[in-house]
C-alpha cells in the first residue's frame, strides 16, 4: 500500500474517531441531571401531602442586608393556604393567606403598638409584603422550595463546569438525610450560586433544606447567603379553614 493512501485511510480513521467521540460527548448525561431526578422524587412526596404544620426558618439577602426569620408554619394544599405566626423577629405577628379567597390578598397584623394599625390586607406580590423577603406568601411550602431549586439545576444543565456530590448518610439536627450537592468553579452568569445543598429527609423523603452558598471572594471561604429549613414537620394533621381564618380564637386578629 503506498504511503498517500496510506494516509488518507489514517485521516479517514482519526475523522471517524471524532466523530464518536463527539457523539458520545453530546450523548453523555449532564452531572445535575440524577440530581435533578431526586429532587424531582422529593418533590412528589411532598406534593402528595394534604397538609403540615413546621417550624420554619429563612435566611435571605434583601436590599443588601441579611434577613432572618424564625416562624411557625401551617400549609394545606387543596386550597393552597399558609398560616404564619412569626418568633424573630417581629414576635407575635400572624399572616394568613388562601389562595382564592380576600381578593387574592394575604391578611396580616401586628402585634405592641404596631397592633394599633389592625388587620392589613395586602397583595402578596406588593412592595410592603416583600419589604423582608425575596419570596411571595405564594411561593411557601417544601413543594415549592423544590420545585424552584429544579427550575434552577435545569437551567443550569444547559451548561458545563458543574460538579455534583452526594452525601447519602449525612445528619440535620436529629434527622438523617441525604444532600445532594451542585457547584461551578468559577463564576458565570448563568449560575446564581457558588454551591447549593439540598437536604431530603431519609424517613419521609421530603425535602427539608435547601441551602445556597456565593462565590468566593478574595480568597475567602464561600458564604452562605441563603437558607430555608423546615423541621418539626408533622404531615396530615387533618387543618381546617379554621386554621386559616381571623376567626381562629387561637389567634391574635
Amino acid at each position: 500500500m503506498d504511503g498517500q493512501k496510506l494516509l488518507r485511510i489514517s485521516c479517514l480513521g482519526i475523522a471517524l474517531l471524532a466523530i464518536s467521540t463527539t457523539a458520545q460527548s453530546q450523548d453523555a448525561e449532564h452531572k445535575l441531571a440524577p440530581a435533578i431526578r431526586i429532587a424531582k422524587q422529593s418533590m412528589k412526596v411532598a406534593e402528595g401531602l394534604k397538609d403540615y404544620s413546621a417550624n420554619f426558618f429563612k435566611r435571605e439577602r434583601v436590599g443588601g442586608q441579611t434577613i432572618v426569620h424564625s416562624m411557625a408554619v401551617k400549609m394545606r394544599h387543596e386550597p393552597f393556604s399558609v398560616y404564619l405566626r412569626f418568633h424573630k423577629p417581629h414576635d407575635g405577628r400572624e399572616v394568613i393567606f388562601v389562595k382564592g379567597q380576600n381578593n387574592g390578598n394575604l391578611l396580616a397584623h401586628e402585634t405592641g403598638i404596631k397592633s394599633v394599625v389592625g388587620t392589613v390586607s395586602l397583595s402578596p406580590n406588593s412592595k410592603e409584603a416583600l419589604s423582608e423577603s425575596k419570596h411571595p406568601i405564594t411561593e411557601m411550602g417544601m413543594a415549592n422550595l423544590v420545585k424552584h431549586l429544579i427550575e434552577q439545576w435545569e437551567f443550569e444543565s444547559k451548561y458545563g463546569e458543574s460538579e455534583v456530590k452526594y452525601y447519602p448518610n449525612a445528619k440535620l439536627g436529629d434527622r438523617q438525610v441525604k444532600v445532594v450537592e451542585s457547584s461551578h468553579p468559577v463564576p458565570r452568569k448563568q449560575f446564581p450560586y457558588h454551591k447549593t445543598m439540598l437536604y431530603i429527609d431519609k424517613e419521609t423523603g421530603l425535602p427539608i433544606r435547601i441551602e445556597h452558598y456565593a462565590f468566593p471572594v478574595n480568597g475567602q471561604p464561600a458564604q452562605r447567603v441563603e437558607e430555608f429549613t423546615y423541621s418539626n414537620v408533622q404531615t396530615n394533621i387533618g387543618l381546617t379553614d379554621t386554621d386559616f381564618s381571623t376567626q381562629n380564637p387561637n389567634y391574635g386578629y
